[in-house]
């Protein structure tokens, strides 16, 4: 019998810790599972993440579960017990429905804005109080291979064996405690097995050790306040700054995105708009580059003198006109580490190219023809190290299944050569 579900986090994280997964990022089912995935992520020194899971209840007994849902649009459904419960579509509907509605309400309250941390090129390890039929962990488990995880673990305190047989041949490793004969309910397993709150559960996302600082900020962009987004890991290695597109912000999803996945490979991000809303609403400063090239030159600065990242090499990751900027403000700070544009536009900087020393990777898609073009021209013209990487199949906007996955996959790789640990 484990006291609570602290002390159950505790001795999972030291069972699964001895198991040495690789990059391992922890995923805590709310509520209760996010506790016991604190301790499992404290023992790692990693990083923790909520996966936000809603059981559904069979109508009439809701305690009785005949599938479940998850982020990202997973469904599970145990169609045999469907089946011989007699639930119409229409009754199942209506319960998915209902608590499709609470998810997204629990997903809001959690992440507060954030996105989902990307998975790829990590072991993720998803952790509940415990296991008895299970189809909760198994949207969880949909939802994290979903989510690009390169194996899948799930770890729980205690389990029904036939459930953890289950499993078995669903994830990459099972890591349970206990498996009692007879689990009746498991809470049975807890001496204190007491709800757990939102407000806990936001705690200790908060608080999660190895989680990155997450802060807002006002960016000096030359004499103009800038809003921006700063996140900084535990150890970051170095710092990306985000220029943005024609028509975009800060709040990009596709930048922010690719954000996230930085910061999982232990690169702290700035996001910030290089506008203020009433130039965006001006088409001709939107095509600025020397202004937007300026701007983000003036942030640099800015991030040095208030001693945000004295020490951090720096890089610039541009997309559509923001690569532009990115390429503008590089060619006359030698100090920038590397640059990354995604379906960007260095065409509009061509003045300045030849003058651009930091190592940069042009990424693009194979179905956008005309800016491949241009930047086959760029890449010529650039004076220092630069690499053309192809997106089959993908369009301008990357919007394609796995396109914006594989841009941060190769942004992440781009940084992490020209940025290597300790410098």
């Amino acid at each position: 019998m484990f006291r609570d579900r602290r002390h159950a986090g505790g001795l999972l994280g030291e069972r699964v810790r001895s198991l040495e997964p690789a990059h391992p990022v922890v995923l805590g089912l709310p509520r209760g599972g996010v506790v016991v995935a604190a301790g499992v992520a404290g023992a790692l020194g990693a990083p923790l993440d909520v996966l936000v899971v809603r059981k559904l209840g069979a109508p009439g007994n809701p305690e009785l579960g005949i599938g479940a849902i998850a982020e990202g649009g997973i469904t599970v459904h145990n169609e045999g017990l469907i089946a011989r419960l007699g639930v119409s579509g229409a009754d199942l509907q209506a319960v998915a429905s209902r608590e499709a509605a609470e998810l997204e309400r629990r997903t809001r309250a959690y992440r507060r804005g954030r996105p989902p941390r990307p998975l790829e090129g990590c072991t993720a390890v998803v952790v509940d109080d415990g296991l008895a039929t299970g189809y909760t962990a198994r949207a969880a488990v949909a939802a994290a291979r979903a989510r690009g995880a390169t194996a899948v673990w799930l770890a729980v305190p205690v389990a029904a064996p036939e459930t953890a047989a289950e499993f078995s041949s669903l994830v990459d490793r099972v890591v349970c405690l206990e498996m009692p004969e007879f689990l009746f309910a498991v809470g049975a397993s807890y001496a204190d097995f007491s709800q757990t709150g939102d407000d806990e559960v936001e705690r200790l996302l908060a608080s999660a050790p190895g989680g990155p600082a997450v802060g807002e900020v006002v960016v000096e962009g030359g004499g103009i306040a800038l809003p921006g987004t700063l996140t900084v890991p535990a150890g970051a290695r170095g710092l990306i700054l985000f220029a943005h597109g024609s028509g975009s912000s800060r709040h990009s999803p596709r930048n922010r995105a690719v954000a996230a996945a930085l910061e999982v490979r232990g690169l702290a991000t700035l996001l910030f708009d290089l506008l203020t809303p009433e130039e965006g609403r001006d088409r001709a400063a939107v095509f600025d580059i020397p202004l937007l090239g300026d701007r983000l030159a003036a942030a640099t600065t800015w991030l040095r003198r208030a001693g945000v990242a004295p020490d951090l090499p720096v890089g610039y990751f541009g997309a559509s006109t923001g690569a532009a900027a990115a390429l503008w403000a590089s060619a006359d700070a030698p100090s920038i580490a590397a640059v990354v544009s995604r379906g960007g536009r260095p065409d509009l900087a061509a003045a300045r190219l030849g003058a651009v020393k930091a190592p940069t990777l042009l990424i693009v898609g194979s179905r956008d023809p005309l800016v491949l073009d241009l930047n086959r021209e760029a890449q010529a013209a650039i004076g220092g190290v630069c690499r053309l990487e192809v997106v089959a199949g993908a369009t301008h906007l990357f919007e394609e299944a796995g396109a914006l996955e594989q841009v941060s996959r190769l942004a992440g790789d781009w940084f992490r050569r020209w940025m290597p640990a300790g410098a």
